[in-house]
């Protein structure tokens, strides 16, 4: 019988008026990867926060080893062998790897802390990952990636059994993830349990063996071989439904009327060359490729925000050349929803009124300046009551959202300048699944009634599901465009192929060149 390192027994959280976990279990083996899924607001965050310390729960035991534990800050819980890496990264910039990493339990000598040790501990715990990192570099140098197993060093150091990994993948590229799931199958061959949160499911069925599911703060599947179950029974004991595609209503695409967008042989600044591809109205067409194939920076060319250097640019069958992102919304009617919201997508300290109205200030402008107050507030709330964005007020900030309101709110932005034309870049990143299907619907909705989509986005289940044709980048080119039926089997196989083959003939080429 497999290990069993930690054991939660019928958790219960109550916090003022919400019951956060309602006995829930879990029970955690060596060496094992075990997926903790549900939406957000399902309990995941609270349940680690019991584990680790931070809350105490109201009902229930936590056990390690078969030994009742009673955690009450993350120290004591990192002293039970229990070590946690959270979305938001807990470094200290200035510090170096080696302080970072032996943070928690510095080596000292005659009371003093002794800062040549640190270097041999972190040198070991960077070996054991498999990283080349300089010890005593700054940790504020180092790349996003980077940071994030300087975090999983530290559990090392601190020689956690049980180490829980909340999104650990929300900002790293498709590149740095495999990184750390080899780090992690690392460690679960050396008997640590790894916890992965995620709501990316085609990672958690590449990584994880076993699973449990949170639903409104009870326990829906507990500690189950992951292999037991497809993807979409998963998301149905997640939200309580399947969905696909075939739940949207009806649309078709008019293939004979002028493009809203078309580029002709478009080379760019960023190294593209001879892009060609069209985008009707009512249409949705995806752009999909691995990281560094060049689709953002495509769009941020159409936009204005890198130079074009050679062909064609039409909207609505005029040729144009875009200078600005404000040249695009208020002369071609161009909206570009970003994959940056917190930075780029709404001011965080601003309310939702004034998000969404930003687009059209001038529209709303009153004779000798001046905005009015009672047209904003008209316009945002029904743009709140049509997009569905669950808010207290329109006068609340945009920043007490919850990530996929505030992506609603990006969104309402241009829909309330009248867009002509949408390009989404990365839509649902760091959302819940439930907020994902609404995003979805919305975007689905947005294309029945019209709307020309450009959709850009490196979850292939959410490209499958949207898209009407999806048009396949590598190396700053297009090397395939594919007219998308829907079926995940068969699309992702084709998408894939097209992927592989140009990997597979960049490297035949590499060899025919060595061997020249």
């Amino acid at each position: 019988m497999s290990d069993v390192l930690l054991e939660c027994e019928g958790i219960v959280k109550v916090f003022p008026g919400v019951r956060a976990l309602d006995g829930v279990g879990l029970k955690l083996t060596a060496g094992s990867v075990h997926a903790l899924l549900g939406e957000n607001g399902a309990g995941k965050s609270t349940l680690i926060k019991v584990i680790t310390g931070v809350h105490p729960p109201d009902g229930g035991r936590l056990l390690r080893r078969g030994e009742e534990i009673h955690p009450r800050s993350p120290l004591e819980a990192n002293r039970a062998g229990i070590g946690v890496v959270h979305q938001e990264r807990n470094l200290i910039p200035g510090f170096s790897v080696a302080e970072n990493i032996t943070l928690q339990s510095p080596p000292a000598r005659r009371g003093l802390l002794d800062r040549a040790a640190m270097t041999a501990p972190a040198e070991r715990c960077l070996a054991e990952l498999g990283l080349d990192l300089d010890p005593h570099r700054p940790v504020r140098e180092l790349s996003v990636a980077q940071q994030q197993l300087v975090e999983i060093a530290k559990a090392l150091y601190t020689e956690s059994e049980v180490l829980l990994l909340d999104e650990p993948t929300a900002s790293l590229s498709p590149q740095e993830a495999e990184r750390l799931f080899d780090v992690v199958r690392r460690l679960t061959a050396r008997g640590t349990c790894v916890v992965f949160v995620s709501h990316k499911l085609e990672e958690v069925f590449a990584l994880c063996d076993t699973v449990t599911v949170l639903r409104d703060g009870r326990s829906v599947l507990e500690s189950a071989p992951l292999a037991d179950y497809a993807q979409d029974d998963v998301v149905t004991l997640m939200v309580g439904r399947a969905h696909s595609v075939a739940d949207m209503p009806e649309r078709s695409v008019d293939t004979t009327v002028r493009p809203a967008l078309s580029l002709s042989r478009l080379s760019t600044a960023s190294g593209h060359r001879d892009i060609s591809l069209d985008v009707r109205p009512g249409e949705i067409v995806g752009l999909y490729g691995l990281v560094g194939a060049g689709r953002s920076e495509l769009v941020k060319a159409v936009l204005g925000l890198d130079r074009v250097t050679a062909g064609e640019i039409s909207v609505y069958g005029s040729k144009v050349r875009i200078g600005s992102p404000r040249e695009a919304l208020h002369t071609y009617g161009i909206g570009y929803l970003t994959e940056n919201r917190k930075e780029e997508g709404v001011f965080l300290e601003q309310p939702i009124v004034r998000n969404i109205t930003v687009t059209v200030w001038k529209k709303l402008g009153r004779f000798l300046g001046g905005i009015s107050s009672r047209q904003e507030k008209e316009v945002a709330q029904d743009l709140v009551d049509r997009i569905g964005i669950r808010v207290s007020g329109i006068e609340q900030n945009a920043g007490e959202l919850s990530g996929g309101n505030q992506q609603k709110v990006s969104l309402a932005k241009w829909l309330a300048a009248d867009t002509r034309l949408l390009i989404v870049d990365e839509p649902t990143v760091g959302v819940d699944v439930r907020t994902k299907h609404a995003f979805h619907e919305l975007i689905w909705e947005l294309a029945r009634g019209g709307l020309p989509i450009l959709l850009i986005s490196s979850d292939l289940t959410e490209m499958i599901t949207l898209a009407d044709r999806i048009v396949v980048m590598a190396d700053h080119r297009i090397r395939g465009e594919l007219d998308n039926d829907h079926d995940y089997g068969r699309m992702s196989g084709k998408i894939i192929r097209i992927i592989h083959d140009r990997a597979h003939s960049a490297v035949t080429s590499t060899r025919k060149s060595g061997a020249t």
